[in-house]
């Protein structure tokens, strides 16, 4: 079946025991490395299961999307990705603002920046390295931290409150030489990501630098304390 390149991209093979909420994070957390991102329509119900659309704002960036993330793991199931088939069309129909005009579909406000203040239980992934303590990370906030020589963990600091181990694993594991990623009990705002070496490491902190994860929260990366 052949679709035109369109700049809305359709996921399907998703893992169905995901919250959408959850889902849709975590799929604005490794899909905006590839362009702004308008909206994400995840549903719920039992037809639309596992499946998602992203809409980008450039072609360009849905043709990236979908070259670069085809097949990739997410939540231990690989993307299956495609255009859309008449976005406009499609996304319309489900959020009720059908048209029959099939042109790209107008950001009508995002769904998806409603804060939902819900305590998640952090993940914290038994690790090969020790505690945060063992690295330096200060006691109180993430600011001021002496700048350290290269090694092969990262410390993440200004993580927005929803970071999970999932949405953090998916932004470095692009990158050779990924490990692990640690979050720290207790605190929402930072993490530790660890590489096989410094060389690794490098490149990923140079890459994802100020990398915003949320359109509020630009990550902020610096080596670990030795």
């Amino acid at each position: 079946m052949d679709v035109r390149p369109n700049s809305t991209i359709y996921i399907n093979n998703l893992n169905e025991k995901v919250k959408k909420e959850e889902l849709k994070k975590s799929l604005y957390a490794i899909f905006s490395q590839f362009g702004q991102i308008l909206d994400i329509v995840a549903l719920k119900t039992l037809k639309m299961r596992g499946q998602a659309f992203v809409i980008f704002k450039e072609v360009t960036s849905a043709t990236n999307a979908l070259r670069g993330m085809q097949g990739f793991p997410f939540y231990d199931k690989p993307m299956r990705i495609q255009y859309a088939k008449t976005d406009s069309d499609v996304i319309a129909k489900m959020k009720g603002t059908f048209t029959e005009r099939p042109a790209k579909p107008k950001p009508e406000g995002e769904p998806k920046k409603k804060k939902k203040k819900e305590s998640k239980q952090q993940v914290v992934v038994p690790g090969s390295f020790g505690g945060p303590a063992a690295y330096g990370y200060p006691a109180v906030g993430g600011a001021g931290v002496p700048e350290q020589p290269p090694n092969q963990i990262l410390f993440l600091t200004n993580l927005p409150e929803e970071t999970n181990e999932m949405m953090l694993s998916m932004l470095f594991t692009q990158f050779p030489g990924f490990k692990e990623v640690r979050l720290v009990p207790g605190r929402h705002d930072i993490a530790f990501v660890e590489f096989e070496n410094e060389v690794q490491s490098a490149g990923a902190r140079e890459s994802l630098q100020g990398f915003k994860i949320t359109p509020t929260h630009a990550m902020k990366i610096s080596f670990a304390k030795k």
